[in-house]
């Protein structure tokens, strides 16, 4: 079932890398009492993720957290080193904060995985952005079209904030 605007993410652990190495962080570390917009992208390094989604959270980082956001975060389907390496190459290490779901387990628990094993990639997260407060979805924006980062993208985000 995938999950809707109201429901309270589900407890999930992530990797994320810092100065000290790879760290787990959970759901709970995350979001308890946060404003929190979370965006997932199928692949870290993949064209329309790098070139179209990141890039847009990355730039207007400072009109989003303007508006009373905590953190601003992205989730992906990829191990921790391969979401270091994006942060590093991006621009967006320390104003975005990257997750690795290496394999898939909070995709999944939220209802937004899909299988691309037949283009080599395996499963997946869907792309989508989301504004989570304190742990619950407040909006949650599936992006409808394959390659896009439209309606998922930190444009669409900004009007709803």
């Amino acid at each position: 079932m995938t999950i809707s605007i109201g429901d309270k993410l589900p407890s999930a652990t992530f990797k994320t890398m810092t100065a000290d190495g790879a760290r787990n962080l959970t759901t709970e570390e995350i979001f308890a009492g946060k404003k929190v917009v979370l965006f997932a992208v199928p692949g870290a390094f993949t064209p329309t993720c790098s070139n179209n989604h990141l890039p847009g959270y990355v730039e207007n980082h400072d009109a989003i957290v303007a508006r009373g956001v905590d953190t601003i975060a992205v989730v992906s389907v990829n191990d921790v080193h391969v979401m270091g390496a994006w942060a590093r190459f991006s621009g967006g290490e320390g104003k975005v904060q990257f997750l690795a779901d290496g394999s898939g387990d909070f995709a999944r628990a939220i209802g937004l995985d899909m299988d691309l094993s037949a283009a080599g990639m395996g499963l997946r997260s869907k792309r989508y952005s989301m504004i989570v407060e304190d742990g619950k979805v407040a909006q949650l924006n599936l992006e409808g079209t394959p390659g896009q980062a439209v309606d998922s993208g930190a444009a669409r985000i900004l009007e709803q904030l």
